[in-house]
């Protein structure tokens, strides 16, 4: 490859690395020996994997002295070490360059910086975080070549103050890291690699390489590397291959481009080199493989310069932009199943290949999700972040775990991972975490550690989890006595947790190091936790609360990459490694504002005119090398372009270039040209489709009489009423409600609690109020509130409130002694028997009060902590619980007290908040509505002993506004529209 021009390009649109093979090996002609001798110099490893790939391809299989290839973007000193360019002699520079310091090294070496600061009041996490975006400015001032000598000339006048904040805060940077590095003895990681590539550039300017030196793929976007692109472009056998440089583009356009324009980068590299547009050939590869240029010229005119663009367009000789569709769904869940739909359609099609091409990473994880349903396997190979691969999400719910004291949300996390097993049988393991989750952590939180969980549990729940508690304990104790250290290190801290990590994860077959650190994932982590541990005394001691926080913030930018993919024709990529890559079929997914492109990141140190005058790129230098993607895989023989019109509910944006392209399409009057050849989002939507649906009624079970129940008490009767199923549920097939998980403190215990205080102070209280009353109130009520500090979160939360009910129940006791209504019993049970066609029925009351009045008769008296029932929804039957006592009353079926008649219901109402108490005397003809509800209960029971009678779910659905324990299990929401129950 030498002669006048030695800068090439590779159109948009033809296969990049089969390109570049066919001309190298056109190049060795047929001395395959002359293959090895040639150099080639690629962005990336994937690239270089992918060249080789190519040449296979070329060969058709026959083996091969391949070239000699070198990822420039990740260039180390081995390789160019062994690629013989340098001299070896004593004090050659490429030999005694520093090394480059580890990047979770330098993080931490810039938090010890941050918290060593006066008066500093960062936590090490937020430090931890700093500490990143600081090194992001270090890796952009090394990329471009600048020094910190300016910074304080860049503000003006108006933002010194503002400024100068920051100027101090960055005398880190500019003043202590420069030292760290030398005692350290080595460079950041950006200026290692400009002096890797300077040398490189240093040794070919003194002794140009015999052999040919090919530099593919790169646009220069890194002044070290533009500068060793210009060197290899001068050598006598030396090219740079551009790829898709557009030649069409005319001058006044192209002087215009700015730092979105996905030609950029390479005009800029142009200039480096010193090489006209006009100057730039082709290169050529033998085999004829034809570039897509109709589909290169749409996309370069769409993306024209809006400063030169005028008037639309005139339509080129573009073919028609045909090989494109596009296709808009409604959200993500459409758009990864229309994708997968289409990948597996080109299976159909032997040997085409196809690939998502994203930088969505939720989007390609779906993806690979829904290609699951047809058993394919297909790898992102863009990779997951590691804090989401599971030992590493292991790792942070223990740390949480512990330093959240064993808290019910906290704890079940941990013991539920799939990687927990405590040492047992991952089966029984998981039993007692079950068991455990039911006795003591639903409803209200216990108290904190290990000993809160015991005081939680029963005597023979404590028994059956004994083994659970100390596995538990013994495991977490180092690491948890570390945690609550106000002065930590963060070795010890993080070797204890790994520790009891191990612990939780073995198993009664294996060990927990085999299980937490096997395979990719765990070798990841370990290589992690051993990076961390070998640079952790750089952090200064700190609390222990600060170290999940601190996992979690060291685990952030790395990523884990599988290591070979699953599926030899189906790929999801990244932008990074599509970049020079080839499909049959590309889908360029996730075409929203945002995503593609990303967002314009502002710098958090420098404004944008601040930026450009100390010589940083724009952020929309970021959105040009994206756009530049964007073109070369717009390029390719078959293109589907997606994206969702709405993401949780929220509407989107298109993509800019999409928006772009829409607006060419349409002044040529092709605006549905791209619309998609077959009903894609409707096929996909299919695959999940039923040809028969049926709507599902409500559910109407009907048991055998001998299990229904026979016996039901006053507040099961109401629930009778509104809603059989739940009766169905809970007293046929003994299904019992869980509290939820960690529940608030007032929905569990607060109406037993104040229940029993209540009828403590009425018993003490049987004639006259005392002056003294509302001390002995308050007294009962802390004996009561110490029975249940097992769960702290009852007292914190109702203490005040009973405190308020407390002061108006004494003045409310002391005016209805007054009138001369005197308890006569309270908390009292009864149990009436009533005949019914399958047998005796059973309704059992613990009424809260019953009073005698002066008048002579009873008043029934029920308390409540939530919303008062009304009159009419008593009269009605909705609400018979005090209508039914009332009844038993009268029947004498209250052990302990005489049959007599009942004058009132009475609700009373103690929430303890801004209206403390509130009495309801309900209006009513009560001897009719007492009359009324023994008669509807009788007619409930003989209908209920018939077995044609179902259990119904909401036979009243415009009475019920609540939500029922049991409505899920009954699919209420699949039936009730509208108030329809379809009955």
């Amino acid at each position: 490859m030498t002669g006048p021009t030695t800068v090439l390009t590779i159109p948009a649109g033809t296969p990049f690395v089969d390109a570049l093979a066919s001309g190298v090996l056109e190049t060795a002609g047929a001395e395959p020996e002359r293959l090895a001798k040639v150099r080639v110099l690629l962005p990336t490893r994937r690239a270089c994997r992918s060249l080789r790939e190519a040449f296979l391809r070329k060969s058709e299989g026959r083996p091969l002295l391949l070239p000699a290839m070198t990822p420039l973007g990740d260039v180390d000193e081995d390789e160019l070490a062994l690629s013989g360019d340098f001299e070896t002699g004593p004090g050659n520079g490429f030999f005694s360059l520093p090394p480059a310091i580890s990047g979770l090294r330098r993080q931490l070496l810039l938090t010890r910086l941050i918290l060593a600061r006066p008066d500093s009041e960062t936590t090490p996490d937020q430090a931890l975080r700093l500490a990143m975006e600081l090194a992001r400015l270090l890796d952009q001032v090394h990329t471009e070549r600048l020094d910190f000598g300016n910074l304080e000339k860049l503000a003006p006048q108006a933002y010194a103050d503002h400024w100068g904040t920051t100027l101090k805060f960055l005398r880190i940077v500019t003043d202590n890291w420069p030292g760290v590095l030398k005692a350290e003895g080595c460079v950041d990681r950006a200026e290692h690699r400009n002096l890797l590539l300077d040398a490189q550039a240093e040794a070919w300017r003194r002794k140009p390489p015999e052999t040919p030196v090919i530099a593919a793929g790169s646009t220069g976007s890194i002044p070290a590397t533009a500068d060793l692109l210009k060197v290899i472009a001068g050598l006598p056998q030396g090219s740079v291959v551009l790829p898709g440089l557009d030649n069409e583009m005319d001058d006044q356009a192209w002087r215009a481009i700015e730092p979105s324009h996905p030609q950029y980068g390479m005009a800029r590299l142009l200039e480096h080199i010193g090489v006209e547009r006009s100057d730039v050939a082709e290169w050529p590869h033998p085999d004829g493989a034809a570039a897509n240029r109709g589909r290169a010229r749409l996309i370069n005119l769409a993306f024209k310069p809006a400063a030169v663009t005028g008037n639309p367009e005139k339509k080129p000789d573009i073919g028609g932009p045909s090989g494109i569709s596009r296709i808009d769904c409604p959200g993500p869940r459409e758009e990864a199943g229309t994708i997968a739909l289409i990948m597996r359609h080109t299976l159909e099609n032997k040997g085409k290949t196809c690939a998502l091409v994203t930088p969505d990473r939720t989007l390609a994880r779906r993806v690979a999700s829904e290609l699951g349903r047809w058993g394919l396997a297909v790898d992102d190979s863009a990779g997951r972040p590691l804090a989401q691969t599971p030992p590493c999400v292991f790792l942070r719910l223990t740390a949480r775990m512990v330093a959240e004291d064993f808290a019910p949300v906290a704890l079940l996390a941990a013991l539920k991972h799939p990687l927990a097993g405590g040492g047992q049988a991952t089966a029984v393991f998981r039993s007692q975490v079950r068991l455990l989750e039911i006795a003591a952590l639903r409803g209200p939180r216990p108290a904190k550690g290990i000993n809160g969980l015991r005081h939680a549990l029963a005597q023979e729940e404590l028994d059956n989890l004994k083994c659970l508690l100390e596995t538990l304990e013994d495991a977490a104790r180092s690491f948890h006595k570390a945690i609550n250290m106000e002065n930590a290190s963060l070795r010890d801290l993080l070797r204890s947790h790994v520790e009891m990590a191990q612990s939780l994860a073995a198993t009664n077959q294996e060990s927990g190091a085999n299980r937490l650190w096997r395979d990719q994932d765990g070798e990841a982590a370990a290589a992690l936790i051993a990076e961390i541990n070998e640079s952790s005394e750089d952090i200064p001691l700190t609390s222990g609360k600060h170290y999940p926080a601190m996992i979690d913030t060291l685990m952030v930018g790395r990523v884990v990459r599988p290591r070979y993919g699953l599926h030899p024709r189906l790929h999801i990529w990244g932008l990074l490694e599509a970049r020079l890559q080839h499909s049959d079929v590309l889908i360029l997914g996730g075409l929203n504002e945002d995503t593609w492109p990303p967002e314009a990141r502002s710098s958090p140190w420098m404004s944008r005119p601040m930026l450009k005058a100390f010589g940083l790129p724009p952020p929309e230098r970021r959105i040009g090398l994206t756009a530049h993607d964007f073109a070369q895989a717009f390029s390719a023989p078959e293109v589907f372009l997606t994206r969702s019109t709405r993401v949780d509910g929220t509407p989107t944006v298109p993509s800019r270039w999409l928006q772009r392209l829409d607006n060419l399409l349409k002044g040529w009057g092709l605006e549905d040209s791209l619309k998609p050849d077959g009903g894609w989002l409707d096929w996909s939507e299919l695959l999940d489709a039923t040809n028969d649906f049926r709507p599902v009624p409500p559910p109407a079970p009907k048991p055998p009489v001998s299990a229904r129940p026979r016996k039901l008490s006053v507040t099961n009767i109401e629930t009778w009423i509104r809603d059989p199923y739940a009766i169905y549920a809970r007293y046929v097939l003994n299904l019992r409600v869980l509290d939820p998980i960690d529940a608030d403190a007032g929905a569990a215990e607060r109406g037993s609690i104040i229940h029993d205080i209540l009828d403590r102070f009425v018993k003490a209280h049987p004639k006259e109020i005392g002056d003294d009353a509302h001390d002995v109130l308050l007294e009962i009520g802390k004996e009561m509130f110490d029975e249940h500090l097992s769960r702290p979160g009852v007292r914190a939360f109702w203490w005040p409130r009973f405190l308020r009910i407390a002061n108006w129940f004494v003045a409310y006791e002391r005016q209805r002694r007054n009138a001369g209504c005197l308890p006569a019993a309270t908390e009292i049970g009864g149990e009436w028997v009533l005949k019914g066609p399958g047998g005796p029925f059973r309704l059992t009351a613990r009424a809260d009060r019953i009073d005698r009045l002066p008048e002579g008769g009873l008043a029934v008296i029920d308390y409540k902590t939530g919303q008062l029932p009304t009159a009419p929804q008593v009269a009605s039957g909705l609400v018979p619980q005090l209508s039914l006592e009332a009844a038993m009353i009268e029947a004498g079926a209250f052990e302990g007290l005489a049959a007599d008649t009942v004058e009132q219901l009475i609700f009373v109402r103690l929430s303890g908040g801004r209206d403390p108490g509130q009495e309801r005397v309900l209006d009513l003809e009560l001897a009719e509505v007492v009359k009324q509800a023994k008669s509807g209960l009788e007619k409930r029971i003989a209908d209920f002993d018939r077995k044609d009678t179902p259990y119904r779910s909401r036979p009243r659905p415009m009475f019920e506004s609540r939500y029922g324990d049991y409505d899920h299990l009954a699919r209420v929401k699949e039936w009730l529209v509208g108030g329809k129950t379809g009955q």
